[in-house]
């Protein structure tokens, strides 16, 4: 009886060795490298977090060059990967192409929502919803109603990013002036600090005092440019209040984290879907960033505004502007944003805005 016991406990445990020795996780970094401070070290701690609590090492390549992305997934695959995690939307085409030649291996990407195969599974964010929170912290910050925006490379999914925030700062403060201004039109826009430097350093000159950034690596020039001035920026998909103490105002959390550790747990426990998932605030995919190095910039009010912005948007209430719905970002936003508390005067005002409108509506039926 003994010898069958030891032998069954044998057994599994060489196949659970098995196991482990099949599973091999790679991971390709996009353009910036893993330690951008911003969306690929995102997906790096997820990263680092699996590997940190498994034990098990993940393969990795940072590219450098547009044609280093499908040959080094290629690569990882010929190395044995089991599942490769690609990071950012300029990787779809060649994690497609990847994927259907390679139907017994799982991938991963984030920023991607519209491939179809069965062994692929994809990640998207509210990234509006996000914008829209530090949209609000934003305009109760300035001093000088304007604040600025500074993007990218000049593509519908950084438009979603202002779009959010443009709606945030105007339903919190109608008479703000919001700058906004792209880096570029080609990759190389995520990579260039000085240029963000420029871009932010113009903005503070047009009287922006509050400057959020969703730039890659170009982010850094404009926190810095901001930091030099005394003003404030605020930063985007990782926790940035750390590089400039005293001048983040906050950081707009997009959790890549999340969907990198996601993805690796689940194929190490041979739980892989294909599939999309689309996280939100109401998944804890987005979010704003408090912590000791913005708590003297955040008051107590501002956090009750963006948290209440916060729970109006996952309850419906506030319904934040998608661009990816029509590639516009309207002028005016009809939904107000709600308060977490309202003067007799202010009550009184928005009444007569409603019926104001009702007017102006019954009056085109006419």
């Amino acid at each position: 009886m003994l010898k069958t016991l030891i032998g069954a406990a044998t057994a599994a445990l060489l196949a659970s060795t098995a196991m482990a020795a099949e599973f091999k996780p790679a991971v390709v970094f996009d353009m910036g490298g893993k330690f951008d401070k911003s969306f690929n070290e995102g997906v790096w701690n997820g990263v680092k977090k699996f590997m940190d609590e498994t034990g098990t090492e993940v393969m990795e390549f940072e590219v450098t060059n547009e044609a280093q992305r499908e040959q080094a997934m290629r690569r990882m695959v010929r190395r044995g990967a089991t599942v490769v995690l690609g990071v950012g939307f300029a990787q779809a085409d060649a994690i497609d192409a990847v994927a259907a030649d390679n139907p017994d291996v799982n991938f991963a990407i984030v920023d991607v929502s519209w491939l179809d195969r069965p062994n692929l599974r994809q990640y998207a964010f509210k990234e509006h919803e996000g914008s829209y929170l530090v949209g609000v912290a934003a305009a109760m910050a300035s001093e000088t109603d304007t604040v600025g925006f500074v993007g990218g490379m000049d593509i519908p999914l950084i438009r979603k990013f202002a779009c959010g925030y443009v709606q945030g700062v105007k339903e919190t403060n109608p008479d703000a002036t919001v700058i906004e201004a792209m880096t570029g039109a080609t990759p190389s826009a995520w990579n260039d600090p000085g240029k963000g430097s420029e871009i932010a350093q113009s903005q503070m000159d047009r009287g922006a005092d509050v400057i959020y950034h969703a730039a890659g690596g170009t982010g850094l020039g404009v926190i810095r440019a901001v930091a030099d001035k005394d003003k404030l920026a605020i930063g985007v998909d990782s926790n940035q209040n750390g590089i400039a103490p005293g001048n983040v105002l906050t950081s707009m959390l997009k959790r890549v984290d999340v969907a990198a550790y996601e993805t690796l747990k689940m194929a190490s426990e041979g739980n892989f879907k294909g599939g999309v998932d689309v996280l939100g605030l109401k998944e804890n995919g987005v979010d704003w960033a408090l912590d000791d190095n913005n708590k003297d910039l955040v008051t107590e009010e501002m956090i009750a505004e963006v948290n209440a912005a916060r729970a109006a948007i996952i309850a419906g209430d506030i319904v934040v502007h998608n661009y990816d719905t029509d590639g516009e970002c309207p002028s005016e936003f009809t939904q107000r944003a709600m308060a977490s508390s309202m003067s007799a005067e202010d009550i009184a005002s928005e009444i007569e805005a409603i019926r104001a409108r009702l007017d102006e509506l019954e009056g085109m039926l006419e």
